[in-house]
């Protein structure tokens, strides 16, 4: 019979690795191109539509991702559980995060119908921009309460270590919203013409198919579909410091777009390029750190820590690795890749300004990305809420802001990053290292970072 640590070892081998995590790059690619797709469909009605959805979209994707705990602390405790030979109750995980959902979802939808209008004033300035915007949101936040859903499903899912038939549904439900887009937007093919709200009722079918698939294979799993109230307390409980972890992400990058934008248009314009390039990198780094979280919570689950850690070191090697390849593609593509993005030669000079800080970051990344997908599989979010507040307060707010003071442009913003980054690496390596992470049972609650 193989060892604790062999089994282990082997669930780390490339193909497992790799055959859960290109599924979930999947889903994490899928929403953003299918939002280039809806730009380009309701910037052909003209500027001022595409203002609105550019303001009413920020908004909702800042109230929705606020809550991806229902994804990423659905996973950490339903895998431990699958770890344990415990699927049934695995599910019911995502019962519970289901009916969180659909709760929070409508507390939303209350919420924002009442306060859209000064929120939306305040990002879009007011007048023809906000009316629009206005508009586009109103329909659109009807979509959360599916949006939530299926982040639980997701979380659930892949606590089981299914990250195929969340694909699945995600793309389903989208490529729906895709179809549907261009028709009701413009009125094609004999659909009514409904210019820029199309864009908000074509998301939210898309939605809400994409979440009713969750929920049938819920009801299809077999499992009890009554909501247990401690499994939702503690998920509410490890929902707040992910939260809290998520609002001081939040509040570094508004923040970094706040200083650039008082540098001038170009480096503006050039921070947001190398930010979207940043993003990309993120996505496909955390398709690693899912199957870290997925693979390590679920060796945990079933009490085998030396597996765990095992596990831990082989993921953050592959991440890191897979990181570096990224940076020495993109450190080969520096003297071109930005000329690709626009012909303006001050936004091309000031993006080659951070380019080689934008690489440096990525191998930081490589580590920190794998590490953050362990301590998350190991249910470790109050550690992890502290260490982002604490790295964000004393690392990349302070830079930012010293930046503005002395003027140091667009590399004191990423230098600030890159001394987040480093914070950030130093951290989890010290937590991973000391073994405080790697509690062994399927049902554990923290209290203390």
């Amino acid at each position: 019979m193989p060892s604790p640590d062999s089994s282990a070892l082997a669930e780390a081998s490339p193909r497992r690795i790799l055959g859960l995590a290109i599924p979930a790059l999947g889903v994490l690619a899928a929403e953003p191109l299918y939002l280039l797709l809806d730009a380009a469909v309701v910037g052909r009605l003209g500027a001022l539509p595409l203002a609105g959805l550019a303001v009413g979209g920020l908004v909702l994707a800042q109230v929705s991702t606020q809550l991806t705990f229902l994804s990423y602390g659905t996973t950490a405790r339903a895998a431990r559980l699958h770890g344990a030979g415990r699927d049934d109750d695995a599910v019911g995980e995502g019962v519970s995060a289901t009916w969180l959902a659909f709760g929070l979802g409508a507390l939303i939808i209350a919420v924002m119908q009442l306060l859209c209008v000064p929120i939306l004033a305040l990002i879009g300035g007011g007048g023809d921009i906000t009316a629009e915007a206005v508009r586009w949101f109103r329909v659109a936040v009807l979509g959360v309460p599916f949006i939530l859903v299926s982040m639980a499903g997701n979380g659930w899912m892949r606590g089981l270590q299914d990250t195929v038939r969340p694909l699945r549904y995600v793309v389903f439900g989208l490529g729906l919203s895709a179809v549907l887009c261009p028709l009701l937007v413009h009125g094609l093919l004999g659909f009514p013409y409904l210019g820029l709200v199309g864009s908000a009722v074509a998301n939210v079918i898309g939605q809400t198919v994409a979440g009713a698939l969750f929920v049938v294979a819920l009801v299809r799993s077999g499992v009890p579909l009554r909501p247990s109230w401690p499994v939702m307390r503690a998920q509410l409980s490890l929902g707040r410091d992910l939260v809290l972890r998520s609002l001081a992400f939040q509040a570094c990058f508004l923040s970094a777009a706040a200083v650039a934008s008082r540098f001038g248009a170009a480096s503006v314009a050039a921070n947001q390029v190398v930010l979207h390039l940043w993003n990309l990198v993120s996505l496909t780094l955390d398709s690693l750190a899912i199957a870290a979280q997925t693979l390590v919570g679920a060796a945990l689950g079933r009490a085998d820590v030396p597996g765990a850690t095992r596990l831990g070191w082989r993921l953050t090697v592959w991440s890191t690795v897979f990181a570096l390849v990224l940076a020495l593609l993109l450190a080969a593509g520096g003297p071109i890749l930005p000329g690709l993005f626009t012909t303006d030669s001050s936004v091309v000079e000031q993006m080659q300004s951070i380019w080689w800080i934008f690489v440096a970051i990525i191998p930081l990344a490589g580590v920190v990305f794998a590490l953050d997908g362990v301590l998350l599989g190991a249910g470790d979010a109050p550690f992890l809420r502290t260490a982002t507040l604490a790295c964000a307060l004393v690392g990349f707010l302070p830079s930012i802001w010293l930046a503005l003071a002395f003027d140091w442009g667009l590399r004191g913003i990423w230098f600030g990053l890159g001394i987040f980054v480093a914070l950030r690496m130093a951290a989890v390596i010290g937590r991973f290292v000391s073994g405080r992470w790697a509690i062994a049972g399927a049902d554990i609650q923290r209290t203390a970072g």
